[in-house]
């Protein structure tokens, strides 16, 4: 079944986007008694449409209230488009609670429209969710800088091609149930050592992930793959 996220609930009544009506009408061609999936709440509904005076979305059964069980925020530099979108789809995949968008010394994207920039990168999450069968949509921060990066809870690491001895691995197998594991990771061109000792006075700890020096796109899918592999039950 297709999976959507609800704007809003009215009785036994879910209310989507106009997005999402589109696409049930015009892309899928659904007809009345066809039955979806609906995520409202973090729960995980079975639903059925029907086209009596309008695109109604009716409630028929609960199927789930189960999500994603890691909190991982991916900090991540801002990329040209390309390479950004294939980070928040596939760290969506891979169930990244949520990212927040930096910008480095090295960083040569220019945003001229935050908003407008966000609002995008919100429906790139939003639509690999329901790809992916998510209860959840990760949530995408406004654009910050290094210094901004203040955080009390959680484990906090910087991918790092300086550090040789600490590697993510052994962070993993050390944190356990941890609550959120922020997991900085540099633009092209890495970090810059200000950027990295500042980031160490922040209370993140340099690690390794390996000999070899990955894409700035590859590090966020790699550091996923490994942490779902490691505490995959």
């Amino acid at each position: 079944m297709q999976r959507y996220f609800a704007v809003s609930r009215r009785d036994d009544c879910f209310i989507l986007s106009d997005g999402d009506i589109h696409h049930i009408t015009n892309v899928m061609r659904m007809k009345s008694g066809d039955f979806i999936e609906v995520v409202f709440s973090n729960v995980l509904y079975k639903c059925k449409v029907s086209f009596n005076d309008g695109v109604n979305v009716l409630f028929d059964s609960v199927l789930s209230s189960v999500d994603d069980r890691l909190n991982v925020v991916l900090i991540v530099p801002v990329l040209k488009e390309q390479k950004m979108d294939l980070i928040l789809q596939k760290a969506t995949e891979l169930g990244v609670y949520g990212i927040i968008p930096i910008i480095t010394d090295r960083t040569i994207v220019k945003v001229d429209n935050e908003a407008k920039k966000i609002s995008r990168w919100e429906k790139i999450v939003k639509e690999a969710s329901e790809q992916s069968k998510r209860v959840s949509i990760p949530f995408i921060d406004n654009i910050r800088k290094i210094d901004d990066l203040k955080f009390s809870d959680g484990v906090k690491v910087v991918c790092s091609t300086k550090e040789k001895n600490k590697n993510i691995k052994k962070i993993v197998q050390t944190c356990g149930r941890y609550d959120i594991l922020y997991i900085v990771a540099g633009p092209e061109g890495g970090l810059s050592d200000r950027e990295e000792a500042k980031l160490n006075e922040l209370g993140f700890v340099s690690v390794s992930l390996g000999s070899r020096v990955l894409r700035v796109e590859t590090v966020p899918l790699f550091v996923l793959s490994a942490i779902n592999y490691e505490l995959l039950e």
